[in-house]
């Protein structure tokens, strides 16, 4: 009646001709004012004849005439939802830009020498056997080989200095590229993990590498069927006499690889027996229960060169582990200064992708391998920063000191 006080539920009389019936939900009002009914929150107000009656909103329900609240989508007041919590932010002056870079150059130079040096004095050796030199001692083998062929070629090298220390034989191939997304996939892990019913039904990412004459290919896809066969031993040549080099394949796969990853299937009888219902794979001479005749433990998915093959590179030049070279004596290098003969069984054909291969043999240190980019790459950080450093505090001696106050606005 005052133009001030709300109304709300049904009103009759207060001097007004007729009778005021307000009827809300929760939040909605109106208030009679000399202009008439002002509209205050959700309802509709409208005139009608001698009375008034306001008209609910389209949302209007039944439950707010029971009194009950909307459910509030204002944030918590706390001060993670409202973002008030202490917060901290660096201020770059020169006092702190200044040594922050000199430090960094001070700390990464020296040890960028470091890995550079230790790198250097890795010893390495390298020679590719591909044979596609006509004038090469392998052309003959690479220009006629086939999977399940068998050739053999001697490559002839001289080592300039002797190798101390446990010696890496390495087996390197170019131009194939394992990390193509169909290949990485063409593997069972199951069935490499010795479970039964895999061996029996292998994946279908091993297609076409899955069944052999309706019998299961063990071990099954892609990986597997372009296992890196070539054999090679090494030779000293001592005055004439021709000795070999005691190679080593204990060891040479990861020990997670060896006793986790790869197991073979169990069961009564050996190996030959768990796998007599198998196929091996077709570019394989010899089924995988006869990898390594040498080594009855060292056969199946345990094989050490299968399960290095297995774990697949991430470029197309890779090197992979093929045989350690143990040091025996103390007094004597473990591959003296002089000349070599590499032996090669001449099985796995590479002109068909335009590959090549080769043989590396190297010492290792603290820091793994021969690779000198991570000795570079902090030199060249340090020296980046270093003269970042001085070209700011030249800078920063010479226009430091102006009062620039005045260009700072309000």
């Amino acid at each position: 009646r005052d133009g001030v006080t709300p109304l709300r539920g049904c009103v009759t009389g207060f001097g007004f001709p007729g009778s005021v019936c307000v009827s809300l939900g929760v939040g909605a009002e109106c208030r009679v004012g000399p202009e008439g009914l002002v509209k205050l929150g959700l309802g509709a107000c409208v005139t009608e004849g001698g009375g008034v009656r306001v008209e609910m909103a389209t949302n209007y329900s039944p439950k707010d005439d029971d009194g009950e609240q909307h459910k509030s989508r204002k944030p918590d007041n706390t001060a993670f939802k409202q973002q008030r919590l202490p917060a901290w932010q660096p201020i770059l002056t020169a006092g702190t830009v200044l040594p922050a870079f000199f430090i960094i150059g001070l700390i990464f130079i020296p040890i960028g020498i470091g890995l550079f040096v230790t790198s250097n004095n890795i010893k390495e050796f390298e020679i590719d056997y591909t044979g596609i030199e006509p004038n090469s001692p392998c052309s003959i083998c690479a220009n006629n080989s086939t999977w399940n062929t068998t050739c053999t070629c001697e490559v002839h090298f001289r080592l300039d200095q002797p190798f101390e220390g446990n010696v890496f034989m390495y087996y390197g191939l170019s131009n194939f590229y394992q990390n193509h997304r169909r290949y990485v996939k063409s593997r069972d892990d199951s069935q490499l993990n010795g479970d039964k019913s895999s061996l029996k039904d292998p994946s279908k990412e091993c297609e076409p590498y899955r069944m052999s004459n309706g019998r299961p290919i063990a071990p099954c896809g892609a990986i597997a069927n372009s296992l890196f066969n070539d054999t090679l031993a090494l030779y000293y040549l001592d005055n004439g006499t021709r000795k070999e080099i005691q190679l080593t394949s204990n060891g040479i796969a990861w020990w997670t690889d060896k006793n986790v990853k790869f197991r073979n299937p169990t069961g009564d009888g050996n190996l030959s027996t768990i796998f007599k219902d198998t196929a091996k794979p077709l570019n394989w001479p010899k089924p995988v229960y006869d990898l390594d005749p040498t080594d009855p433990h060292n056969n199946g998915f345990i094989n050490e060169d299968f399960i290095v093959w297995m774990r697949t590179a991430a470029l197309p030049t890779f090197r992979k582990l093929y045989r350690l070279i143990m040091k025996t004596d103390s007094l004597t290098p473990t591959l003296q200064q002089g000349n070599y003969t590499l032996h090669v069984t001449y099985n796995y054909p590479v002109l068909s992708f335009d590959g090549r291969k080769r043989m590396i043999l190297s010492t290792i240190s603290w820091m793994g391998g021969k690779n000198p980019f991570l000795g570079i790459a902090y030199i060249t950080v340090g020296s980046i920063c270093f003269f970042l450093g001085v070209v700011l505090l030249i800078i920063h001696h010479k226009y430091g000191n102006r009062n620039t106050s005045a260009d700072i606005p309000n």
